[in-house]
């Protein structure tokens, strides 16, 4: 599981704050990826210099201490893949960030396809905070959320508001100043959020932040930050289909050089 969508992951045995988040013991390194396994959970892995492609845990090979890769099927990329002193790996499982860094790749096969294998990761950071994970939805992609809030005056308003970002946990939009009356707690039910495929979702807001912006033209924005408080089912599995599928497109992109 850029602005690339997934940041280039910093070493997570020095981030400030996470240790408390760090598992090391082998039994718990392997319950939790057989958990990624188990949920085909896709994985961003950054090869460095910005560089990254999507792949899966396959398997594990618990009598030799390795995990087992899908290979990306770019030649440049998994010779890139190979190179790396280590891969570090992003990913979400039950909106939950997963981040594990291995080290001596080498090629192997599984089955008649090109895979790639590493010694267990010596720690795993399981990062418990919903928003952590977030994505810079491109301008292209025009995601937008319709506000159930109140103007000025108090009265039931509509706003149709740009999303900028989106994680497992909320969204951020951009909208004008004059457009609706927001308090920080407040909670907005009856919004609506378009993603490019299928229906918009129903769901109910909270407002976390609110920051005043200055546009380059000169023009004030508010930038909002929204927290899901209420999504209907499989809401979450469309948002997280999303994100991993606009890095995918994103990540195709930047090794095309468009």
């Amino acid at each position: 599981m850029a602005d690339a969508p997934t940041p280039p992951p910093t070493d997570i045995a020095r981030e400030d704050g996470l240790e408390r988040f760090m598992l090391r013991g082998k039994r718990q390194i392997v319950q939790l990826l057989q958990e990624l396994i188990d949920n085909r959970c896709l994985i961003s892995a950054h090869t460095g210099s910005g560089h990254s492609f999507m792949t899966a845990v396959l398997r594990l090979d618990e009598d030799r201490d390795r995990v087992v890769l899908d290979a990306s099927p770019d030649p440049e990329t998994h010779r890139r893949a190979l190179a790396a002193d280590r891969l570090q790996c992003v990913t979400l499982l039950d909106q939950i960030r997963i981040q594990f860094a291995l080290a001596g790749i080498s090629a192997t096969q599984e089955g008649a396809h090109p895979a790639l294998a590493a010694p267990l990761p010596k720690e795993m950071l399981r990062l418990q905070r919903r928003e952590f994970f977030r994505l810079k939805v491109p301008l292209t992609h025009e995601v937008r959320c319709l506000l159930a809030a109140e103007d000025l005056a108090r009265k039931p308003v509509q706003v149709s508001a740009r999303v900028i970002d989106i994680g497992a946990g909320g969204i951020a939009v951009m909208m004008a100043p004059a457009a609706a009356e927001l308090v920080i707690g407040g909670t907005l039910p009856g919004c609506r959020l378009s993603l490019p495929d299928g229906e918009p979702i129903e769901l109910t807001l909270e407002v976390r932040n609110i920051t005043r912006q200055t546009q380059r033209n000169g023009l004030e924005q508010l930038r909002i930050g929204l927290r899901f408080a209420a999504l209907p089912p499989n809401a979450e599995t469309r948002i997280q289909r999303y994100i991993f599928n606009t890095e995918r497109e994103l990540n195709a992109k930047e090794r095309g050089g468009l």
